[in-house]
């Protein structure tokens, strides 16, 4: 009897949690909570043993063997200086698809404004391991204290500055802070314990899985159109049109009349239809797209 085959994959909780599942979903997999406190969440693929940890957490547990792949954030990995590969960059995140940025922040109207001033002072991060190599690349000697996260609030009274995460700046903004540095951008990674990817059989599962997350990203800001075209209009419908690659044209048992169907940019069929219906088109239908495979 063979055991069959599994890849044991770390899903990052918290911020990231939900956004993760809502892609995966869009790639063909369908991740559930047995209960809210659960780390064992429920998948659709019986080949895929997800394990939900800390995105702290996933870097060190992949180098260690104990997950074979994980989605985690460039800065954990940084961080914590693990030895992974680094197979695949997702941009997605809790509100925006840009990449977040790892930044030393300073209160507005003090007298910090670039990492020679950190001289003596006090930090509180949860980046401590990057934000001590920062600090050494700098040749300055601060303090830096690891902090639980809601470090905005901690400056001025209790530290002079601070390093985090941030992906719009509206927290640092709301709390009378100033970007002074960036010492890392960071997007989300699928990282990989070397010896699951020297695997035949994994290494094929993650390649699959990152073939088909890559195929959901490309397909968020996409959507495809279908119109009916007379062929005295074609020319000119064809010219407005800003596609992938060429359209695809299909005649129609009409007599003089032909299909056709391409994929658009989301953001410009606000603007494209309109000027397809005066060019000529009938019919003109937009739909939704799950995956693009480049």
């Amino acid at each position: 009897m063979t055991t069959e085959k599994k890849l044991k994959l770390g899903i990052p909780k918290g911020s990231l949690q939900e956004a993760t599942f809502a892609l995966f979903k869009k790639a063909g997999y369908e991740f559930r909570m047995t209960s809210g406190r659960s780390y064992h969440p429920i998948v659709d693929d019986p080949t895929i043993e997800p394990l939900l940890l800390r995105p702290q957490e996933i870097p060190r547990y992949i180098e260690q063997g104990i997950l074979d792949a994980g989605l985690t954030g460039k800065d954990w990995i940084e961080d914590n200086g693990s030895d992974v590969v680094e197979v695949a960059d997702f941009v997605y995140a809790k509100a925006t698809r840009n990449p977040i940025r790892i930044v030393l922040a300073a209160p507005n109207g003090s007298s910090i404004n670039s990492a020679a001033d950190l001289e003596g002072k006090r930090i509180a991060t949860e980046y401590v391991r990057l934000t001590e190599r920062y600090l050494e690349r700098h040749g300055v000697k601060a303090q830096v204290e690891f902090s639980w996260g809601a470090c905005e609030v901690k400056v001025p009274e209790l530290v002079d500055a601070i390093v985090v995460n941030t992906e719009t700046g509206s927290s640092l903004r709301a709390h009378n802070l100033k970007i002074v540095d960036q010492l890392l951008e960071s997007t989300t990674r699928l990282a990989v314990n070397h010896a699951a990817w020297a695997d035949d059989w994994k290494r094929a599962k993650i390649e699959n899985i990152v073939l088909l997350i890559h195929a959901a990203l490309n397909a968020e800001s996409l959507v495809g159109l279908k119109m009916n075209v007379p062929r005295t209009s074609l020319d000119s419908v064809t010219e407005l049109l800003p596609a992938l690659k060429t359209p695809t044209i299909s005649p129609l048992s009409i007599e003089g009349w032909v299909a056709l169907e391409i994929i658009v940019a989301e953001n410009t069929v606000r603007d494209l239809i309109p000027g397809l219906k005066r060019a000529g088109a009938e019919g003109i239908v937009e739909y939704p797209l799950n995956k693009v495979v480049y």
